[in-house]
């Protein structure tokens, strides 16, 4: 949370509310068990554009302030948060606007590939804009078209103002992270305890630096003062809202389709089902009503999904037990911050992205299933470096519809054909065994982001619909499945494969579906990825 509020260009303690009050919400309204909601790198650093764009860096002196809202902040400080508040305020409103419009059935648009390469595309952008505070260097904000450039173009010209004392605290810190935490993964099974390195790095480099003095001493950039408690609710300044429209939905968009990838993953991989409409409603409530508390936009972030993942959570009940700790950093830690330097923030933030910086090896698997989403990946990516990542988040939408729209007309038809029942004989090595519940669905149509939610929805109703004369089938995982790619495989479907279940249960129960893909023109990963959803 601290290091989020760097990244959005507000005071750190806004993070620490940005970890507390989004989280209470997303877990009452919420349907990702899974899902841990609160301060999100990409959305921080959309908002940061308007923080940066209307309060521009003119003093760094804190002085307090009593009507202020925050005790011990300056007006500058909270003319800022106001600012970011007023993004989340606006960017929960497009998002609750959306659920009332149902327009969750719209997420289809916003396919694996597109997604994968514009929060890459992202998390560069956030690894870029840490690297001041990385090398300890002064530098103007820069932002715009073809910003990410003109960064390392001005780091390079200066590149005589690095600190050196903050260049080596910042890669201890990257290593000492990326170490321990790799250590985590490989003996979660075997430790039930998690160690908390971030926290632990944040009070051994904050009690190191008060004792070595070294903001003093060798100049390093430190946090500062940290109010203790919460703050008391205020309305954010309504007359900005018209100024960062494009920054609203920029979090709402961008933060929405990041938190609905992590969202339908762990629904995938622990088998619950997420309802796209709710899941606009509840990271709407969690950016309107936080905002009145002074924090940030927020979205469901990978690095602590990932955690829950690890720690072998269940439900959100985990993400509220986290708020009791943050409350306990908020009322007795805080205050014992001041001394943590920026350049230790920044290490957390660039190595918090690992996961997303990570996508980069998804291209190898692109290019294997379709070289097409392959070059979306790629270019929607140059597109989100060069601009930003609602553009490329755009960009990528629109790219994919339009390559669809010149592929569909190879297609026959676009609905699925109906059951046809067939007596098979099923060889095996004694004997020949009669199938008579042998259901073969002709799949004669593309099948690709745009379709195949559905096609997986009409197979499983197909499946569950045809038991109800004989045995109760839940799920097409109890049905043997065979995926044919032509008439010959049909014709001799000795290939069989049993899902869930042994290949002898199989036989008793008679009950094999074999998907007829000989007339599928076409697919892309999302399609292949239903494909083996149902398969295996």
């Amino acid at each position: 949370g601290l290091a989020f509020a760097v990244l959005s260009s507000v005071h750190p303690v806004f993070g620490l509310y940005g970890s507390f009050f989004p989280v209470i919400i997303y877990a009452i309204f919420g349907m990702g068990r899974h899902v841990a909601t609160g301060t999100f790198a990409l959305t921080s650093l959309i908002s940061a554009n308007a923080v940066e764009r209307l309060v521009p860096s003119v003093s760094t002196n804190f002085t307090a302030n009593n009507n202020s809202g925050v005790s011990g902040l300056s007006e500058f400080e909270m003319q800022r948060i106001g600012v970011a508040a007023a993004v989340s305020f606006l960017g929960g409103i497009i998002q609750v606007a959306m659920f009332m419009l149902q327009l969750g059935s719209a997420t289809f648009l916003l396919t694996e590939p597109v997604i994968s390469a514009m929060t890459t595309g992202a998390a560069t952008h956030v690894v870029t804009s840490q690297v001041k505070y990385l090398l300890g260097m002064k530098m103007p904000y820069i932002s715009g078209p073809l910003g990410f450039f003109h960064i390392y173009a001005y780091i390079f010209e200066n590149i005589r103002s690095v600190q050196l004392e903050a260049l080596l605290l910042s890669l201890l810190s990257i290593v000492v992270l990326v170490l321990v935490k790799e250590l985590n993964e490989k003996f979660q099974r075997n430790i039930k305890v998690v160690l908390p390195i971030d926290l632990l790095l944040i009070i051994a480099t904050s009690v190191a630096c008060y004792y070595a003095d070294m903001e003093y001493v060798y100049g390093l950039e430190v946090v500062g003062h940290i109010p203790e408690g919460l703050p008391s609710p205020k309305t954010p300044p309504m007359n900005v809202l018209p100024e960062v429209v494009t920054e609203a939905f920029g979090v709402a968009l961008v933060g929405y389709a990041a938190s609905l990838a992590l969202a339908q993953g762990s629904a995938k991989k622990f088998k619950y089902t997420v309802d796209d409409n709710q899941e606009f409603l509840a990271h709407g409530l969690s950016n309107v009503i936080p905002s009145f508390f002074f924090c940030i936009p927020s979205a469901a972030a990978m690095g602590r999904t990932a955690l829950l993942y690890s720690t072998g959570a269940k439900t959100q009940v985990a993400c509220l037990i986290s708020c009791v700790l943050i409350l306990v950093v908020i009322y007795a830690i805080g205050p014992m911050l001041y001394w943590l330097p920026m350049c230790v923030l920044a290490s957390i933030i660039v190595v918090g992205l690992k996961g997303m910086l990570m996508q980069f090896r998804d291209l190898k698997k692109y290019w294997n299933v379709d070289k097409i989403d392959w070059s979306i990946w790629v270019s929607t990516y140059v597109f989100t470096i060069c601009f930003a990542a609602n553009v490329g988040l755009l960009y990528g939408v629109v790219c994919t519809i339009v390559i669809v729209i010149f592929r569909f007309p190879r297609a026959k038809t676009l609905n699925l054909k109906n059951v046809k029942e067939v007596e098979y004989k099923f060889k095996t090595e004694d004997n020949c065994e009669s199938l008579k519940q042998v259901k073969i669905v002709s799949v004669n149509n593309p099948l690709v982001f745009l379709n195949a939610r559905k096609f997986h929805a009409d197979l499983i109703k197909t499946i569950q619909k045809d038991s109800t004369s004989s045995q109760a089938c839940e799920d097409v995982n109890k049905v043997g499945c065979a995926i044919c790619f032509s008439n010959h495989d049909i014709k001799s479907f000795s290939f069989i494969k049993c899902v869930g279940e042994s290949l002898h249960s199989c036989h008793s129960e008679r009950r094999v579906l074999i998907l007829d893909c000989s007339g599928l023109n076409f697919f892309d990963y999302t399609g292949v990825s239903v494909l083996l959803q149902v398969f295996m």
